[in-house]
């Protein structure tokens, strides 16, 4: 699943730096996932790094776009093609 952000966003930009793939935008007042950039920060860090920095945690699983572990270090291969992930990545899927 691509990421999303919710209604909740107040608007501080917490996330958007924190972002490998510059998924994330200023729409207005509030911060937008392009679902076409994220990969869930798979093949970089063990969780979303959006959410790990959102004071009101409104950076989730979008349940609309299911994506697997594969696709979404597909799309990271695809956005990096220079990075070298290995059989170890990093993996929000690994956790626990």
């Amino acid at each position: 699943m691509a990421t999303w952000i919710t209604d909740e966003c107040i608007g501080c930009g917490a996330c958007e730096p924190e972002c490998p793939n510059q998924a994330i935008r200023a729409e207005g007042d509030v911060y937008v996932i392009a679902p076409e950039l994220c990969t869930e920060c798979v093949g970089f860090h063990e969780e979303e790094q959006c959410q790990a920095v959102c004071p009101v945690e409104c950076c989730l699983p979008d349940p609309d776009r299911p994506e697997t572990e594969a696709e979404l270090l597909e799309r990271a291969h695809r956005l990096h093609p220079e990075a070298r992930f290995g059989e170890n990545f990093p993996s929000r899927f690994r956790r626990g």
